[in-house]
């Protein structure tokens, strides 16, 4: 309910102390029999309704108490207009019980009390001078809603309090061209207009008015009705409106709607705005006076200085002509208010310096309005108010925003639209000619994921071209439009569209399709959710091709279900424990980064190819690099570098026996493990007395070419493991021992190229290499050699100097590869499609052949001396004819 002033009967006898602090009772020597108040209302047609009201709100009893009063009672027809657009008096007069608000009706009893004055004054129709009247209205703050319970006893009479520092609100009253007008304004205007002679009573004075006098409201909605304050009306915030009506003993002096001119552009497009709550606050609070009591006019005249809410002092000066406030003119004093006063002047008063010009208001007046509502729907307005703090806002503007439609945006006052706004602000001011293409800058937003450092932001500046001013200038993707605005320790670019921070390293990295392989390597391991979040991570992820350039069987191995942990490690190896962006990655010659795997990567810089930045794994084999591209592409924990091939830890043993199982080439491994080669696959060395370390081998280096499965089609594999012989010089043909090939290196050889590095051996054409079966006294030929089939990438092997039908039973085509890392790389598994039997000449290509090739050649010497016998005797048996004369004259005459 609202607060309830009443006295009982039992009390009447203070009410002269009650009203001592008003204007005293006229006391009047009236007799019994003369009609009071009450009486002279009834005997008169046109006061029908005021009486229903003063029953309504059982006032009946306290006008008949009073003693030497005023009363302006408005008229049948001023209650009806009333009424008309007043739902408490219309509800007052109806009969109808539903319409009746509460039994107490206090604030009925407030409203018709503001038409009563505790003394009697004259009748004033002739007299044209503004005299000022306080009524019986002593306005208070309901502190509770209106209450049907039984109203308490009458008479109720007015207690001296509320919300104007004690006092009872006032009311002018004077006389324009001889008729009188109650309720006028500061300069006489308006007001009600007395309509029927004064009406003289034993306990006071009647003026039937022709208007209901309406009580002053509260200061708000005083400023909303002024005509000369409809600017201030325009820009009031509700914080400013709940705190000029809840505010007491409120003084007000206020700048007319001329005034606020004087402030600039910007100011006043700020103030219009829903975001010039603060300004706004502060200039009420420079123009306002809260003290013990509500300063009028008439404490003017004396001359006084208040202090005002904000701080600062008014000095108000009186003279004959004018009254000044520091230095506006005062325009028109006491505008009366349920809570204060209000007095109008011609300027601000505001003191010079006190609206600096922030950031967030030139964002405002440049459309950025949008952009700045967001700031403050998740509390960053410091990044845009602070005008000690040096930044760099990158502000899209509205029409960006608009044209996205804001469905690209997090939700407003959400954490995640609050990382987004943090990631338009750069510390410090950078302008055009600071920035350099590929710098990273950082951001007022600290990730949890770079352990509370900043994040940072790419900056690409393109060429200056001929003619422009500034080179074309992008952040994080986001190109800079229109001219730049600096704004003392600020700096602003309008950006093309809103920044978005970066997102997990997994997310990130899901948008390269060349990478793809590499990150479902990671997903099938259950890295994924740790490395998402694990802080400070550099991850370096190969491109698809590397899993190829790798060698088909190693990648069969890492991919595989069982070889999980293997891959784990792998992929660890690729996420250093840090952030290392590319400028740190560029500088100096070698260094080491620790990752998460455990082991170390080895980054130098190789001056003979342009600075290239290589890698080389703790592991693997000697020769395994990998080239680093940095990229800087930025994640929520790091950075994001691509390389060109795979790294492969210490940690991770990739044997031949591993390689063996990738090809699935299961019925080989059983042929190695029976020979008694088993230590071949493990990687380990022979069994001590075994004929294996009688020759001095050891369990590292070896390359296997293993046939498939369908290899082995053709082949009795019982009867062959009933052969330990046999089964051993097959596996012997297969094992190739650590050496250099005959041949030597390919031509154009390259130490970056890893297509030939990820090979056990050297397969170019015709290269020879020396096996296990080349070293067993039986063996005729051990020796294998690579050709390259022509006309096409096909590569085979076959025994060197075997002789099978058309060479089609000793040669096998290479299908894949695998290199392993034990014994530093040097070995590994060549998978071919046939079996390579070692080579057992018969007994004719043995001893036939260089028979039959003897024969031939003594029976080609002996025809060759018959027919040289034949020619002999036909030339010694032949007959002969001598020249006429005989030899001997032509020699004589010779």
């Amino acid at each position: 309910m609202i607060v309830r002033h009443w006295i009982p009967l039992s009390l009447l006898a203070v009410v002269p102390q009650v009203f001592a602090a008003q204007v005293p009772f006229q006391q009047q020597n009236v007799s019994t029999l003369s009609r009071n108040l009450i009486d002279v209302l009834n005997s008169d047609e046109d006061y029908t309704s005021l009486l229903r009201l003063l029953q309504k709100a059982r006032l009946i009893p306290t006008l008949n108490r009073l003693d030497g009063s005023t009363f302006f009672a408005p008229t049948n027809e001023a209650i009806k207009r009333h009424s008309s657009s007043n739902s408490l008096w219309s509800a007052a007069l109806s009969d109808d019980p539903l319409l009746a608000r509460d039994n107490i009706q206090e604030q009925l009893r407030q409203e018709l009390f503001y038409h009563l004055l505790n003394y009697t004054i004259p009748d004033f129709k002739d007299d044209q001078a503004l005299k000022v009247h306080k009524t019986l209205h002593f306005p208070r703050t309901p502190v509770e809603p209106p209450s049907k319970d039984p109203p308490p006893y009458p008479p109720w009479f007015p207690i001296p309090g509320g919300t104007l520092g004690g006092q009872p609100q006032r009311l002018r009253v004077l006389s324009r061209e001889s008729t009188p007008y109650v309720g006028v304004d500061g300069f006489g205007n308006g007001g009600a207009q007395v309509i029927k002679p004064v009406e003289q009573a034993s306990n006071g004075v009647l003026f039937g008015i022709d208007q209901v006098l309406s009580v002053p409201p509260d200061l708000a909605t005083v400023i909303s009705q002024h005509p000369a304050l409809q600017y201030l009306t325009k820009i009031l915030s509700p914080d400013v409106i709940a705190f000029l009506n809840s505010t007491a003993e409120l003084t007000l002096f206020l700048p007319v709607d001329s005034a606020w001119e004087a402030l600039p552009h910007y100011e006043r497009l700020y103030l219009e705005s829903s975001f010039g709550t603060d300004d706004l606050t502060r200039i009420v609070n420079m123009h306002a006076v809260a003290m013990k009591d509500v300063k009028y006019s008439d404490s003017f005249k004396r001359g006084v200085n208040l202090t005002t809410i904000d701080g600062p002092k008014l000095e108000v000066s009186v003279s004959e002509n004018k009254t000044t406030v520091s230095d506006a003119k005062l325009i028109e004093p006491d505008i009366y208010a349920a809570n204060g006063v209000i007095h109008t002047v011609d300027s601000l008063l505001v003191p010079p310096g006190s609206l600096q010009l922030t950031p967030e208001k030139y964002l405002l007046v440049l459309n950025c309005t949008t952009f700045v509502s967001l700031i403050h729907s998740v509390n960053l307005t410091h990044l845009i108010n602070d005008t000690e703090a040096k930044w760099t806002i990158l502000a899209p503007r509205d029409d960006v925003i608009d044209i996205a439609g804001g469905s690209d945006l997090p939700e407003r006052g959400s954490e995640e639209l609050k990382r987004l706004l943090q990631y338009h602000f750069i510390p410090g001011r950078q302008p055009p000619k600071k920035l350099k293409d590929g710098m990273l800058l950082e951001t007022a937003l600290e990730e949890p994921g770079l352990a509370n450092k900043s994040q940072v932001l790419g900056v690409e500046v393109s060429p200056q071209l001929k003619g422009d001013d500034e080179p074309a200038i992008r952040f994080g993707g986001a190109g800079v439009i229109g001219e730049k605005v600096e704004i003392d320790n600020t700096l602003i670019y309008f950006v093309s569209h809103t920044l978005t921070p970066p997102a997990d390293v997994l997310q990130t990295a899901l948008l390269s399709l060349h990478l793809s392989t590499f990150l479902a390597a990671v997903f099938s391991t259950g890295l994924a959710d740790s490395l998402k979040v694990h802080p400070r991570t550099t991850l370096l992820i190969p491109h698809n091709v590397a899993f190829e350039r790798l060698g088909m069987l190693v990648s069969s191995h890492l991919l595989a279900a069982s070889s999980k942990p293997d891959l784990q490690r792998v992929v660890l190896h690729h996420a250093l424990d840090g952030v290392e962006y590319a400028p740190s990655l560029h500088n100096g010659s070698q260094r080491t980064f620790s990752t998460l795997e455990g082991s170390d990567v080895q980054l130098e810089r190789v001056r003979p190819n342009n600075g290239t930045l290589r890698l080389t794994s703790s592991g693997g084999w000697a020769d395994m690099h990998s080239l680093l591209f940095t990229n800087n592409t930025l994640t929520e924990t790091g950075v994001i570098h691509e390389v060109s091939d795979i790294m492969i830890p210490r940690s991770v043993d990739i044997t031949v026996g591993k390689l063996v199982r990738a090809a699935k080439a299961t019925t080989m491994a059983t042929m190695v493990v029976k020979a008694g080669l088993d230590w071949v696959l493990n990687g380990t060395a022979p069994p001590e007395g075994s004929p294996w370390a009688d020759m001095g081998l050891s369990g590292s280096g070896w390359t296997l070419l293993c046939p498939n499965d369908d290899a082995f089609k053709a082949i009795n594999l019982t009867k062959l493991y009933e052969d330990p012989d046999a089964l051993q010089s097959i596996v012997a043909q297969h094992l190739i021992p650590v050496q250099p090939p005959a041949k030597g290196l390919p031509s154009g050889f390259d130490i970056f190229d890893n297509v030939i590095h990820n090979r056990p051996l050297v397969l170019d054409d015709d290269t020879t290499y020396t096996t296990l079966w080349s070293s067993f006294e039986s063996a005729v030929s051990g020796d294998i050699v690579f050709r390259k089939v022509e006309g096409s990438d096909d590569t085979v092997v076959g025994i060197k100097g075997a002789r099978g039908k058309d060479g089609k039973e000793d040669w096998a085509r290479v299908i894949s590869w695998g290199r392993s890392t034990s014994g530093g790389g040097t070995g590994g598994v060549i998978q071919i499609d046939s079996l390579l039997v070692p080579y057992s000449p018969t007994a004719w290509s043995q001893y036939g052949l260089p028979v039959g090739v003897g024969a031939f050649g003594v029976a080609l010497i002996g025809l060759f001396f018959y027919g040289v016998r034949i020619v002999w005797i036909r030339d010694t048996t032949e007959a002969t004819y001598e020249p006429v004369g005989g030899f001997g004259q032509e020699d004589d005459e010779c």
